[in-house]
């Protein structure tokens, strides 16, 4: 099936804006994209046309950063699934077997745009497992999952030493909680050299040498020891974020700063990371030569509610922006509904970030921080056709959603609600 959307306003994110345009799709992939009219010989292709009279068509909205699905709406503590508080190291959780495909959110987010979430648990463990990243239709949760396992959240901060020193355990204190990631990491690298130990025997044909014993909080760590998988750092405060930076550096992982409140603070130290993390060798858990990816700057929307928070500035995505940094924007869901996704980015737009960089922050560098850069996040041939129509720009107040494709495949169209 190929259908052609024309007269559109496309914003590509793969070069400056076509005021009007078209694009085809041709199954679940983006077939072609041009300005002007329909040429005909591609008119004689084509088993549908849509004529959106000069609407936006934007690659669907992609949120890189929150819990939909694992704090369900309006169900308190029993829709409540994305902390497991009994131990502050549970990296061998999955975001899959806690999420709620029936939340209304994921339709809400749907409804707004938003095609793609990068979900997983909150920040109340020091290692609280992994993220996946989901299409927001679905009947379960397999059917929405794009990754099953794309990062693993680790959490510095308030959160981990007020939840676990508020049971009297380690970590109570910032250095608790260094103390507690570093730990499980060096554990991890101890449980890989034995596994590779034995493994070298078993290939030497020697006998004496056993396989240790399997442990999944070790295991799942693995990934992240490799470079494979990344490791998203929650961090406000500038302390906490130079933590998050010392640590993978100790242990070459490669990383994303996440919230990053105070990152404005530090920008010339993040930027330096960032251009020394360019190199082709690091990010590979080599010692010293970690990968800083980008930063997952958010929920902008939102008060001062805790310390760590004091210092948060509105403008601390444009200056981030500025130093060359790759910048995404979170609603952080449910701290702000998803569907203001949108409302957050124009909020940053507001208070300095280039426009471009701005939708940038919510499709394309968004993609490239989780993981599916190369197949989502722009409006060019070959990409996986998730999109979304907008009456007027998706930053006016104003704007409504017209239609929502995933996969090629209209799911979501105003005229029917």
């Amino acid at each position: 099936m190929r259908t052609a959307i024309i007269h559109a306003h496309l914003l590509t994110q793969a070069g400056p804006p076509i005021e009007q345009g078209y694009l085809v799709v041709d199954d679940d992939r983006i077939a072609s994209v041009g300005a002007g009219e329909l040429p005909s010989d591609l008119m004689q292709t084509i088993d549908q046309i849509l004529d959106v009279s000069g609407a936006f068509l934007l690659p669907g909205l992609l949120d890189a950063h929150c819990h939909v699905g694992l704090f369900n709406d309006g169900l308190g503590k029993e829709g409540e699934d994305g902390n497991e508080e009994t131990d502050p190291v549970t990296p061998h959780l999955l975001a899959t077997d806690g999420i709620y495909s029936e939340d209304r959110c994921f339709a809400e987010a749907l409804a707004a745009g938003v095609t793609t979430v990068l979900t997983g648990p909150g920040s109340a463990n020091v290692l609280s497992g992994q993220f996946a990243l989901l299409h927001t239709k679905g009947q379960r949760v397999e059917a929405m999952t794009i990754l099953p396992q794309v990062a693993l959240k680790a959490a510095l901060g308030e959160n981990p030493k007020a939840v676990h020193g508020g049971k009297d355990r380690s970590p109570s204190t910032r250095m608790g909680t260094a103390a507690v990631l570093r730990e499980a990491l060096q554990k991890a690298g101890r449980y890989r050299d034995k596994i590779e130990k034995a493994r070298a025997a078993d290939a030497a044909g020697k006998t004496d040498v056993e396989q240790p014993d399997l442990d999944v909080r070790l295991e799942s760590l693995l990934p992240v020891l490799s470079g494979e998988r990344l490791v998203k750092f929650h961090a406000h405060r500038a302390d906490d974020i130079l933590t998050a930076v010392r640590i993978a550096h100790e242990f070459g992982l490669r990383y994303t700063l996440d919230h990053c409140t105070e990152g404005y603070r530090i920008v010339d130290i993040l930027a330096e990371e960032y251009q020394k993390g360019l190199a082709p060798d690091h990010g590979q858990g080599l010692a010293g030569k970690s990968r800083l990816e980008g930063i997952i700057v958010g929920p902008i929307l939102s008060d001062r509610s805790k310390p760590e928070l004091t210092r948060s500035d509105v403008a601390n995505a444009a200056v981030l922006a500025r130093s060359g940094l790759p910048v995404a924007i979170m609603t952080d869901h449910p701290v702000i509904p998803i569907q203001y996704l949108a409302v957050n980015a124009a909020i940053a737009c507001r208070a300095g970030l280039p426009e471009d960089l701005a939708l940038a922050a919510i499709t394309s560098v968004a993609a490239r921080l989780s993981g599916i850069g190369q197949t989502h996040g722009t409006l060019e041939p070959g990409k996986k056709a998730d999109l979304a129509l907008f009456s007027s720009h998706p930053f006016d107040y104003r704007t409504q959603t017209l239609r929502v494709w995933i996969n090629g495949q209209m799911v979501y169209h105003k005229e029917e609600q």
